[in-house]
This record gives structure tokens, sequence and C-alpha cells, in this order.
């Protein structure tokens, strides 16, 4: 399965699949296969998985996630109780699927099936998707640092309250 989450991976983002991106992407999801909450939502046609989402719960003081956000939120919304924020790190759709309702199908998924207060997601700064997910009802909260090996240098951070209605 692994393997082909990085290949859709590499299609979606139009990467090289035994590329760097693709190799920190690797390292990031073995990472979050074993966090609290963790779930992972598939789209396949014919057998083929054409996209997924998948993501995890913050643990309960674990703030990492915001760590270095500007501007910096308050104290409060930094709180995290274990159950409060579901992490959405990632929700991919192979480009020969995208436009066609691929994405939203899968993020309605997974979210649908949340207790969590809230979930979060960190997009770059420049990324097409962001407008889709204003569409969505998410909002942005700020922007941290990316990290060595990333796809991008910067990424904006957006929350969205549960549970999701369309």
């Amino acid at each position: 399965m692994l393997q082909e989450l990085c290949d859709a991976y590499a299609d979606a983002y139009g990467v090289e699949p035994g590329g760097a991106k693709t190799a920190a992407f690797r390292r990031r999801a073995e990472k979050q296969f074993t966090r609290p909450g963790f779930a992972l939502v598939t789209a396949r046609d014919a057998g083929q998985l054409v996209g997924f989402v998948f993501g995890y719960t913050l643990p309960a003081g674990d703030t990492h996630w915001w760590g270095g956000v500007q501007p910096e939120p308050t104290a409060d919304f930094l709180q995290e109780t274990g159950s409060r924020t579901w992490v959405l790190s990632e929700i991919e759709v192979r480009r020969a699927w995208q436009g066609r309702g691929t994405g939203r199908a899968l993020h309605d998924a997974v979210l649908g099936a949340r207790s969590e207060e809230r979930t979060t997601l960190a997009t770059g700064p420049d990324a097409a998707a962001q407008p889709v997910y204003e569409s969505w009802g998410w909002r942005r909260v700020g922007r941290i640092p990316g990290d060595e090996g990333d796809y991008y240098s910067a990424y904006d951070l957006f929350v969205l309250e549960l549970p999701v209605s369309r």
C-alpha cells in the first residue's frame, strides 16, 4: 500500500516517483501511520489507487504542529487535549482524476468520521488548492516554515471546525 501511495503522490505533484520529494513523502507517511487517531481513506478506479487522504490526532499537550506559526495565535488556540485537533496530513489525487470531485469526496469521507473539535492542514502559500479549501469552509490561521526536504519552504496553516457540513 505504501508504494501505491507514493506513486499516487508523485503523479499528483508531477514529480519523479523515486525522487527526493517522493522519498520525503514516504518518510512522513511511515511516521504518521503509527500516530494516534491515524485514518486513511482511498479512492480507486478499476483497481488503481487514484486518490487518498490521511491524517492523525494531535496528542494532549503536543503543540509541534503549531510551532513557529505567524501570526502567533492565542494560548487557548494552541491547547491540545488529545481529542481537539485532527491533522489532515495528505490529500492527493492523481492528475487525471483532479477536478472530478474525488478530492472533495475523500475529504468529506475522512472528516465525516472524525470526533475531534477541529481539523487542520498545511499547504504551500501559492498552492492551487488554497481557494478550493477556502470554498470548503477552511480558514487560514497563519504560516509556518517548512522542514528540509519538504515540497514547500513555508506552509499556510488552515483550520476547519468539525463536524463538516455542506
